[in-house]
């Protein structure tokens, strides 16, 4: 086992990308006015910004929304024959841009695109009376893009082209702070490739690898990496699947989006006890918790932590130890009918790693909801 740190590990990155964090994730979804409704009022989302037809924009809605520093995008086309209303009706409501806040979008674009990137979006600049943005996009695994957005010169509230959204419907948030990690899954025999176009186009480095031997049930399996940038900012688990006795939940993820894209996303709190109390208070439904010998056995295998045990059995709540700490971690059940997207709400205390102890107990959460489903 490696005794490097994760600083340590990071920095072998190339880092020729400086990247701040995530700028903003935007959803193709069917209806961007109900969905916005949906994450304001299960996750505390507020509104932000909106764009469309009153705004000029005439072939789409979107609708932004904002929690701590977390940016979400929903938009739907407003015409079938659009390419929005295409990635829907074959993906179902899914991620198709995760936006990365850089310093030069346009040398973003030169770096990537020289050294592989496929083009997306040619580098622009948008500009109003609150200064200019420049944006250029590449794309990644699937028809997922990476965005490249500078905005140092802009004192707007989201974007040229949006404008505020202001709404007597804000409920109080639920303590959400920023996106710590966006996870893809790619299919057989790609998980290889996707990693070496993160290493080669991106800069990013390997800081964590897992096998189906660690990654594994009874009945399937699957392989993961961590991707990070330098700064450790902008991290990206891939998962590919591996050859198990029933499909997993990658195989079933893969054959519901009909191809390669964001299987869930991490958002962090500083108090996940108290997130996922007012979340569940609010319809989030989460997966079934793990039997009550993972509690049992948690002092042994974690350590001290600060949380009651009993709380934490209560909500379902997963935690697992590095060598720099601790990690609390919880995932929501699918929020579409697809058995797709899904979130996680974490809670690091030192840990940087992303809770290898509780794959097994995860996974077989996951082949419960896929055995009432029929897909196991």
């Amino acid at each position: 086992m490696s005794t490097q740190t994760f600083a340590e590990k990071i920095a072998k990155a190339q880092d020729f990308l400086p990247i701040n964090g995530t700028d903003y994730i935007e959803f193709y979804v069917g209806n961007a006015k109900q969905a916005a409704h949906y994450y304001k009022t299960a996750f505390g989302f507020q509104s932000l910004a909106y764009a469309g037809p009153e705004t000029g924009v005439r072939d789409r809605a979107s609708y932004v929304l904002k929690q701590g520093k977390i940016r979400l995008v929903l938009t739907t086309a407003l015409k079938s024959e659009s390419p929005i209303a295409e990635h829907v009706k074959l993906h179902g409501d899914g991620v198709k841009i995760l936006a990365l806040w850089v310093d030069d979008a346009y040398s973003a674009f030169e770096e990537t695109t020289k050294r592989g990137g496929k083009p997306y979006m040619e580098p622009v600049t948008l500009t109003d009376e609150h200064g200019e943005v420049r944006m250029s996009g590449i794309y990644t695994y699937g028809e997922t893009v990476h965005m490249f957005i500078e905005r140092k010169n802009y004192t707007g509230t989201f974007l040229p082209g949006y404008r505020d959204w202001n709404s007597d419907y804000n409920p109080s948030d639920a303590g959400l702070l920023y996106i710590d990690h966006c996870v893809g899954n790619v299919g057989w025999n790609r998980m290889n490739e996707t990693v070496k176009w993160y290493e080669d186009v991106m800069g990013f480095v390997n800081i964590l690898s897992f096998d189906d031997k660690q990654i594994n049930t009874e009945y399937s399996a699957l392989m993961s990496k961590v991707m990070s940038n330098g700064n450790g900012f902008s991290k990206f688990p891939i998962n590919e699947p591996a050859e198990g006795k029933k499909k997993s939940q990658i195989e079933e993820y893969l054959e519901f989006y009909e191809g390669e894209g964001v299987q869930h996303i991490a958002v962090a709190t500083k108090d996940i006890l108290t997130t996922v109390k007012e979340l569940k208070a609010r319809g989030v439904e989460f997966l079934s918790a793990p039997p009550e010998a993972y509690y049992n056995m948690m002092p042994e295998r974690v350590g001290e932590i600060d949380e009651e045990i009993a709380q934490l059995k209560e909500l379902g709540i997963l935690v697992d130890c590095d060598e720099e700490g601790y990690l609390l971690q919880i995932f929501t059940k699918p929020v579409e009918d697809r058995p797709t997207l899904f979130f996680e709400i974490i809670q690091r205390k030192g840990a940087q790693s992303f809770g290898a102890g509780n794959f097994k107990a995860l996974f077989e959460s996951l082949e419960r909801e896929q055995e009432l489903r029929g897909n196991l």
